[in-house]
């Protein structure tokens, strides 16, 4: 598939094939990184299939591991780790545009097009002051929840392992990693509400995308908000709120998860698995011990995701927005689709189904070769599936016992994941062909 890619020069390539190839090259370089014996802990270094499947998770966001990463891999392995997922985080072209700047490169027109489509941005316009925010936005929230961290963890080690905890975790937060270097994600910090909150803080953030964090900020009347905030708020907060409730119902009684908690503890668990599954992936309560009816409804939340333009994964949150506002104007019998006073554009709406059906598409296929290559039930593969999909991380135990087969479908799963499933479709398509003429229309019965 990358050989179609391989064989055109740059000047050639369109802005989803240019950002395929510079995600790949990111990832095979990290591959090798991770080969190398100072890696890891193990003697020989790691293999290509699993260095590759961690360097592909932490470019691509996503916190599934093949290999305990705190005893995997050495100080050297982790920084290497954490790079990556800095790098995947904020895309490749904002820390080739921060690398320009620092030499004082100008940003040409194809490389401000390659920047729109990583960012998933309207228009090419302001995108380099929008680098600047990013990168300025980036650097001060990871250092305020590294530094909450550092005072909350200097309770239980030294302070340059509580500093370097803290930044990594941080960093890991923020992206929507997932990664962690405790063994056994957050659930030694099951009840701790400043681990809890500053992990949390940090993956919705992350999460809301960089164009609504700038708007924000920036806005000086709360009228003058743009409709793809107002979208992006709405459908955040009416998950995380009904996310709570369900698993908090789900969970309450539950002796190997939030059964034996206290009630405060329960509520803060419940906030914190319905934040996480938004593309983050750590963990206070153990994921395998979960009921059937929890892990089903986790995967809705981990196939939604997080929202565009941000260091999270999934079909975005403004996507199923459009879906269900689509579905709702139809169902009242409007031919408009209207929203806070506003008109959504056709063209809008095409996307939104193009980005579902490719994405729900890639999921059932990749579910269905799984159940034949994989053991587990069937419901452990969809998460399993869905959590790389969505760059989540989150996993039932069953990432370290994939086979050769069903890792690499894994890597190719969090891989188009993160580059998007259009972009990544469209990489690989023909370019259209647009003629001067339409055919006649005719109308076709469904339902």
């Amino acid at each position: 598939m990358f050989k179609k890619l391989l064989n055109l020069n740059i000047e050639d390539m369109s802005t989803a094939q240019i950002l395929v190839s510079g995600y790949f090259v990111v990832i095979i370089t990290g591959t090798f990184l991770l080969m190398l014996p100072s890696a890891t802990t193990q003697s020989g270094g790691m293999s290509f299939l699993n260095a590759l499947f961690t360097s592909t998770s932490a470019t691509c966001v996503t916190g599934l591991i093949v290999v305990n990463t705190a005893s995997a891999f050495t100080v050297f392995g982790q920084l290497v780790i954490m790079i990556l997922i800095q790098i995947g985080g904020l895309g490749i072209m904002t820390m080739s545009t921060l690398v320009a700047f620092v030499i004082g490169k100008k940003i040409t027109l194809k490389e401000r097009l390659i920047i729109q489509e990583d960012l998933n941005q309207f228009k090419i316009s302001g995108l380099v002051k929008l680098i600047r925010y990013v990168i300025g936005f980036t650097l001060m929230f990871e250092g305020i929840g590294a530094l909450i961290m550092f005072f909350r963890l200097l309770a239980d080690y030294e302070p340059l392992r509580a500093f370097y905890l803290a930044v990594f975790h941080a960093v890991s937060a923020f992206n929507n990693a997932g990664f962690d270097l405790f063994g056994n994600s957050l659930e030694s910090f099951t009840g701790d509400i400043t681990i809890n909150f500053v992990v949390m803080s940090l993956i919705i953030i992350g999460g809301i995308g960089f164009g609504v964090i700038t708007e924000i900020i920036n806005i000086k009347k709360f009228k003058h908000i743009s409709l793809q905030t107002k979208i992006v708020f709405l459908i955040s907060g009416l998950l995380i709120i009904l996310g709570m409730v369900v698993i908090f119902g789900f969970e309450f009684t539950n002796p190997e998860t939030m059964g034996k908690l206290k009630f405060g503890d329960k509520m803060l668990s419940s906030l914190f698995l319905s934040v996480t599954p938004r593309t983050a992936g750590f963990n206070t309560v153990p994921t395998g011990s979960l009921r059937n009816s929890t892990l089903f409804f986790i995967v809705i939340l981990m196939f939604i995701g997080a929202s565009p333009g941000s260091t999270g994964g999934g079909i975005k949150t403004t996507t199923f927005g459009v879906m269900a506002l689509t579905l709702w104007n139809l169902m009242v019998g409007k031919k408009d689709i209207e929203v806070f006073n506003r008109q959504l554009e056709k063209d809008i709406i095409f996307k939104a189904i193009a980005i579902t059906m490719i994405s729900a598409g890639l999921v059932v296929l990749v579910t269905l070769v799984l159940t034949i290559t994989e053991q587990g039930s069937f419901l452990e593969i969809l998460f399993e599936t869905v959590s790389a999909f969505g760059t989540v991380g989150l996993s039932t135990g069953v990432t370290p016992t994939l086979s050769k087969i069903g890792r690499a479908l894994i890597i190719f799963t969090m891989f188009a994941g993160r580059v998007g499933p259009l972009t990544f479709a469209v990489a690989f398509a023909e370019k259209e062909r647009k003629g001067i003429y339409h055919y006649p229309t005719e109308d076709v019965m469904v339902g």
